[in-house]
C-alpha cells in the first residue's frame, strides 16, 4: 500500500508538470480574461468578424502583390528577371514570416493581439508605399522600359531603400497576421462536439470563400484603380482597405473565444529529443504501463483528437519516456518526458512529407503572379472599344468561378459525400490535397500550349492574340487551389499539437514561401543551364517573344506530375484520423483497456 501511495504522489506531480507544460486544450477566455461562455462566445457569429479581416487583408495585399511586377518594372526600372525575383522573394517572405506570427501568438501574445499589432505594421507599409509612389523625388526619372530599356535608370540608394523598407513592412505585418486569422476563426469552434466539428469544416470553406471575394475585388476594382489612377492611389486604397479589416477584427472583441498563450511552445518538443538522445542506449520496457506518466489519464487532453490515449511504439523517441532503473530518483523534464509529449513530436514529424509535397504546387502559383501577367501584357487586352483588361486582373478569373463553386461545394457535395465516407468534411483533407495537386499539372500544360501559340503568332505572323487564350491555366489552377489550399489548412489545424494551432497553421503558409523561393531558384538555374555563347537562356531577355517561357512551363508540368506521384507515396503511409463515431468508440475502448491495465499493475505491485 505504501508503494501505491508513493505512485499516487508521483502521478500528482506529473499531472501538475503536464498542466504547466500543456494546459487544457478546451480552456478559452473572453476579452477580459474570464472563462468564456459557450452561449455568448464563439461560433460562426464570432468567426464572421475574423472572416471580414481575412477578406479585407487579402484584398489589400493581393492588389499590391499581383500588380507589383508592373510597378517594379515601370517605376523602379528593374529588369524582367530581377523584377520577377523581387515579387517572388516578397511573397515568399510574407509566408515565411507566418512562422514568426504563429510562434508569437501561441507563446506570448495570443491570436487577437498578434493580429491587431501586426495589422498596424502592415498598414504602415501600405502608407509608405503610397507616399513613395506619389512623390517623384523618391523614384527614378520616368522612362519607358519597353522602348528605352537600356537607357532607363534603375532605382538605387535611398530610393531603393525606401521601397524595400515599405515592401517588407507589408511582408512582416501580413506574414504575422495570416496564420492567426485562420487559427483564431477556427478556435471559435469545438472540434470534439460533432455539430461544432461540422461547422468547423464549413468555416474552412467559408474562409476560402472570403479569400476569393477579397482576391476578386483586388484583382478587378483595385487593380483597375492602380492602372487608371496611378499606383500611389492604388497603394492608398490598399491602406484604406486594411484599416477596414482592423475595424472588423476589433468589432468582434466581445464575442471571441480566446485561447491563452502557452509559453515557450518549443520547450516540450526539445525536451523529447534531448531525453531520447540521453537515453538512446536504454531498452523500452515490455509493459507500456511502466513508461513515465502512462498511468495518468489527464495526458490525453494535450493530444489532438485522433491521437488521444495512444501509447508510444517501440521507436527511438519512446526512450524519452523510460524511467530511471532505480525508480526513486526524480528526473528532470529534460531527461524524462511523458507519452503525450512523445506522441506530439511524432505528429509533427509525420506531417513534414505532406507539407513538402505542396512546395512545387506553390512554385506554379508563383508563375501565375509573374510571368503569366507579362504574357497578358503582350496580348490583345481589349474587351470593348473603350475598355482594356489590366493583365494583372487575369488572376481574378478563377475567383469569379470560385465564389460560385465554394458555396455549392459546401452546401451540396460535402453533405452528399459525408453519407458515404462518414467524414465531417465529406472527403478527408488528404484526398482533397491530392486531387488539387493532380489538377495543378494540367494548369502548366495549358500554360505551355498557350504560350507556344502566343509566341508563334507574334513572331511568325506578327499577330497579337486575345488575352482570353490564357484563361484556362488560371481556371484550372483556381480549382486546384480550392482543393489543395483548404485541404492543407484543415489537415494541419486538425493535427494540431496542444498549444500550437497558430504555429502549425503558419507551417502551411511556409509551403507558399518555399514555393516562391524555389521559383526564383528555378529561374536562375534554367537561365544558367540553357544559356550558351549565342543565347542567354530561356528566360534571359526582357522580351517574352525572344524567351522560351513555353519550355519553362513544360518543365514545371513535369515537376508537378512527379510531385503528385511523390505525394501518393507519402499520403499512403499516413493514417487519416477516424470519423466522429469511430473516435467515440475508440475513446471508450481505450478507457476500458487503460482501467484494466491499471488495476492489474496495482495488483502486481501490492
Amino acid at each position: 500500500m505504501e508503494m501505491e501511495m508513493e505512485m499516487e504522489m508521483d502521478m500528482d506531480i506529473e499531472r501538475r508538470r503536464d498542466t504547466h507544460l500543456m494546459p487544457s486544450q478546451d480552456l478559452t477566455v473572453d476579452w477580459r480574461g474570464r472563462p468564456s461562455n459557450p452561449v455568448a462566445h464563439g461560433g460562426m457569429r464570432a468567426a464572421a468578424f475574423v472572416l471580414g479581416l481575412q477578406s479585407f487583408e487579402i484584398m489589400a495585399i493581393a492588389a499590391v502583390g499581383n500588380n507589383l511586377i508592373t510597378y517594379v518594372i515601370n517605376e523602379m526600372h528593374f529588369s524582367l528577371s530581377k523584377s520577377a525575383n523581387v515579387v517572388t522573394n516578397f511573397v515568399g517572405t510574407v509566408f515565411l514570416l507566418a512562422l514568426l506570427g504563429g510562434f508569437l501568438s501561441d507563446s506570448y501574445l495570443g491570436s487577437f493581439w498578434t493580429m491587431l499589432i501586426f495589422g498596424f505594421v502592415e498598414l504602415s507599409g501600405f502608407i509608405l508605399l503610397s507616399v513613395q509612389a506619389h512623390l517623384p523625388q523618391l523614384k527614378p526619372p520616368q522612362c519607358n522600359m519597353v522602348s528605352e530599356g537600356d537607357h532607363c535608370v534603375e532605382a538605387k540608394g535611398i530610393k531603393a531603400l525606401i521601397f524595400f523598407v515599405a515592401l517588407y513592412l507589408v511582408a512582416l505585418g501580413s506574414g504575422c497576421v495570416k496564420p492567426n486569422m485562420i487559427a483564431h476563426g477556427a478556435d471559435q469552434f469545438t472540434p470534439q462536439d460533432p455539430s461544432q466539428s461540422k461547422r468547423l469544416s464549413t468555416y474552412f470553406n467559408a474562409a476560402y470563400f472570403a479569400f476569393s471575394i477579397g482576391e476578386l475585388i483586388a484583382l478587378t476594382l483595385v487593380v483597375w484603380i492602380q492602372t487608371h489612377s496611378g499606383m500611389d492611389v492604388g497603394f492608398g486604397v490598399s491602406a484604406a482597405v486594411m484599416a477596414m479589416g482592423l475595424i472588423s477584427l476589433v468589432g468582434g472583441i466581445f464575442y471571441y473565444r480566446n485561447k491563452p498563450p502557452q509559453g515557450a511552445i518549443f520547450i516540450p518538443i526539445l525536451q523529447v529529443f534531448v531525453a531520447a538522445v540521453l537515453k538512446r542506449k536504454q531498452v523500452c520496457p515490455s509493459n507500456p504501463q511502466m513508461l513515465h506518466g502512462s498511468q495518468t489519464s489527464n495526458h490525453k487532453v494535450a493530444l489532438s483528437s485522433h491521437s488521444a490515449n495512444l501509447i508510444p511504439t517501440q521507436k527511438f523517441l519512446d526512450k524519452a519516456c523510460i524511467k530511471s532503473q532505480d525508480g526513486t530518483t526524480r528526473e528532470s523534464p529534460w531527461r524524462l518526458c511523458t507519452p503525450t509529449q512523445v506522441e506530439q513530436v511524432k505528429i509533427l514529424i509525420s506531417v513534414v512529407p505532406i507539407f513538402a509535397c505542396t512546395i512545387i504546387f506553390n512554385t506554379i502559383l508563383a508563375q501565375l503572379q509573374t510571368f503569366s501577367v507579362q504574357q497578358g501584357s503582350l496580348m490583345n487586352t481589349q474587351l470593348t472599344k473603350s475598355f482594356h483588361i489590366p493583365p494583372a486582373s487575369l488572376q481574378s478569373i478563377p475567383y469569379i468561378m470560385l465564389i460560385f463553386i465554394v458555396p455549392l461545394y459546401d452546401t451540396f457535395f460535402v453533405p452528399f459525400a459525408r453519407k458515404f465516407t462518414g467524414h465531417t468534411s465529406g472527403i478527408s483533407p488528404l484526398k482533397r490535397i491530392g486531387f488539387g495537386l493532380f489538377l495543378s499539372t494540367f494548369s502548366m500544360v495549358s500554360a505551355a500550349i498557350m504560350e507556344k501559340k502566343r509566341r508563334d503568332s507574334a513572331v511568325n505572323s506578327n499577330q497579337t492574340i486575345s488575352i482570353f487564350w490564357i484563361t484556362p491555366q488560371f481556371l484550372i489552377f483556381g480549382l486546384s487551389e480550392m482543393f489543395t489550399a483548404v485541404g492543407l489548412i484543415e489537415f494541419f489545424y486538425k493535427q494540431s499539437v496542444k498549444g500550437m494551432q497558430a504555429f502549425l497553421t503558419a507551417i502551411t503558409y511556409c509551403s507558399y514561401s518555399f514555393g516562391f523561393y524555389l521559383s526564383s531558384l528555378l529561374v536562375s538555374m534554367v537561365n544558367k543551364i540553357t544559356s550558351s555563347s549565342t543565347n542567354g537562356g530561356w528566360l534571359h531577355d526582357n522580351n517574352l517573344n525572344k524567351d522560351r517561357l513555353d519550355l519553362f512551363y513544360w518543365l514545371l508540368a513535369a515537376l508537378s506530375f512527379l510531385n503528385f506521384l511523390n505525394y501518393l507515396f507519402w499520403s499512403s503511409w499516413f493514417q487519416d484520423p477516424p470519423s466522429l463515431s469511430q473516435k467515440l468508440q475508440q475513446d471508450n475502448l481505450h478507457h476500458e483497456e487503460n482501467s484494466h491495465l491499471q488495476q492489474q499493475f496495482f495488483k502486481e505491485q501490492c
